[in-house]
């Protein structure tokens, strides 16, 4: 498999769970708090980082591409596993990095609230699929495509 294939496959998963975190939260009723709307963020830049592998040829910018996007998903694993550990036995998320940056700094929250907005706390957002939290989810989901990126700087042309 070619790199730009792979990252468009990681483009597309990334959008894929997205999408899966809005139907969870528009069809299903499951609110996100500040760490979820972080991750969403996280999964959209990697994404969007991926979908630059189609704007040139050359090796080592796609080794760049996939170097910046395995460094954000080591950045989601981070994320995730916050959420996890520490954020949902809180009982706010209020002031936290993820509240912090995604409603003062960026302002998401407020700008695209169907996407970004913050709606619970983090305690009342450690939701289970399958027995899994979604946070468990989302850092699985994160590691494997940070492994897989990793594995893909190794790989000669």
């Amino acid at each position: 498999m070619t790199q730009r294939k792979l990252l468009n496959i990681i483009a597309f998963i990334c959008l894929a769970a997205v999408a899966f975190a809005l139907f969870s939260q528009h069809v299903l009723g499951m609110l996100p708090c500040a760490w979820c709307v972080l991750q969403r963020l996280i999964f959209i830049v990697i994404a969007l980082v991926c979908i630059l592998v189609n704007f040139s040829g050359s090796f080592i910018y796609q080794k760049i591409i996939t170097f910046i996007a395995a460094g954000l998903s080591v950045s989601g694993v981070v994320a995730a596993w916050y959420q996890y550990s520490v954020a949902s036995a809180s009982f706010s998320c209020d002031m936290t990095f993820a509240d912090v940056f995604m409603s003062r700094q960026t302002g998401l929250d407020a700008a695209l609230p169907w996407l970004f907005g913050i709606y619970t706390t983090c305690m009342d957002a450690a939701v289970e699929l399958f027995g899994v939290e979604y946070a468990m989810w989302a850092l699985l989901l994160f590691a494997v495509i940070a492994i897989v990126l990793i594995l893909s700087l190794f790989k000669r042309a």
